[in-house]
């Protein structure tokens, strides 16, 4: 039961990285847990897969060594996975919003094609691919061993590709974190990530009111800013500029929402006092934002009529407006996380090759390393790349 590599986790990395290695005339073994193969890719976009995204850089990804990625994602692009995609015969179209193309990309039809079309690749290159296999142990005594319920496994090559902590109900375990620690080479603090926030108290009981409205905003922390619509629920906030400012929020900090720009904000409301002094505040308001934002804005202030308000009252009101400051309590955590934020340091792994430089023929990839993207296909592009660069190295 020797093998030229041994490949631990059939997601998106670990089915792509063993259809390569094998097309390479590796002998290839893929194990997995699961009873299906692949089965974030048949949830992502809304089971459409949005398996990458065009304008996917080194700029979309958060890593405590943010110059790792930059390797991988420039060897194989996005572009060279749409080659794939597109022998395959696989039709697919690019997300778009008012005015912007998003470069985000999704099957026409299903993603269950992205699944098969790794399959095959699988299968051509001859791999030796078993699903709800338990693995009971992994030891390294010249040559790697996997152990399962009685059989062992044995290759010079052993790659961890399980995927983090997300959406345990998929399957997802530690693991490959596990693996890491048992063989010395380190990790960095793991939270869930792209996950929607929730909050307590008085905050809590006003946006639930509000649950099922959305808007779209400009929303920010310190460290990142993001244009896209929000999402208020009956458990908090949601929505793409929410799962993409909650990988940057730090516990405690304070978000910004801007639901118009802070001068447009203002010039609205002093013009049309000026000009139409009888107009309601509210029903102005909910011209430019969902009627139930308006009434939130303005259910504080005693008048209503723009005649009866000072002007220190709604430029107060168009700040709020455009820096709408929320402090939320937590997040939903890692089951509703789409990704997990942290785990093996990429200061420890060859970027080129993303072996363990501390230990020959131990790779780590996708989702297990410290690379997390944006919303929008780019995690997946981590995950073609990051496979790539490891089955051409093999």
């Amino acid at each position: 039961m020797n093998y030229d590599v041994i490949i631990i986790g059939a997601g998106a990395a670990g089915l792509f990285c063993a259809g390569r290695a094998g097309a390479r005339g590796k002998r290839v073994l893929l194990l997995d847990h699961a009873k299906k193969p692949g089965e974030k890719i048949r949830i992502s976009g809304g089971g459409r897969c949005n398996f990458t995204n065009m304008h996917s850089g080194p700029d979309n990804f958060i890593s405590a060594n943010p110059h790792f990625p930059k390797s991988a994602l420039s060897r194989f692009t996005p572009y060279d996975f749409i080659a794939l995609v597109e022998r395959y015969g696989i039709a697919w179209h690019e997300k778009h919003q008012t005015g912007m193309q998003l470069g985000q990309l999704f099957c026409d039809e299903s993603s269950q094609q992205i699944i098969d079309m790794l399959l095959t690749e699988c299968k051509k290159g001859g791999v030796d691919l078993r699903l709800s296999t338990e693995i009971k142990s992994v030891s390294h005594d010249g040559q790697y061993n996997v152990e399962t319920l009685g059989q062992t496994f044995t290759s010079e090559h052993l790659v961890i590709a399980t995927g983090g902590l997300s959406i345990p109900k998929m399957g997802a375990s530690g693991f490959g974190y596990k693996i890491a620690k048992q063989f010395g080479v380190p990790l960095t603090e793991t939270r869930p990530g792209l996950v929607p926030l929730v909050f307590t108290g008085e905050q809590d009981d006003k946006l639930k009111a509000l649950a099922g409205t959305a808007a779209p905003a400009r929303v920010s922390c310190q460290s990142a800013v993001f244009n896209e619509a929000i999402l208020l629920t009956h458990r908090g906030m949601s929505g793409p500029a929410i799962l993409q400012i909650s990988s940057y929020l730090a516990p405690g900090e304070a978000m910004h929402i801007a639901l118009l720009d802070p001068g447009a904000a203002q010039t609205l409301l002093l013009t049309a006092k000026r000009n139409h002094p009888k107009s309601n505040i509210t029903s102005l308001l909910a011209d430019s934002m969902p009627k139930r934002l308006a009434e939130y804005f303005t259910a504080d202030l005693g008048a209503k009529r723009l005649a009866d308000m000072k002007d220190d009252t709604l430029i107060n009101l168009a700040e709020t407006i455009s820096n709408w400051t929320l402090r939320p309590a937590g997040t939903e955590g890692y089951r509703k996380a789409e990704v997990t934020l942290g785990g093996v340091d990429t200061h420890a792994l060859n970027s080129k090759t993303m072996m363990a430089k501390n230990i020959d023929g131990l790779y780590f990839i996708g989702e297990v390393v410290d690379v997390t993207g944006h919303l929008g296909g780019h995690n997946f592009q981590w995950a073609w790349a990051s496979a790539a660069a490891c089955a051409d190295a093999l």
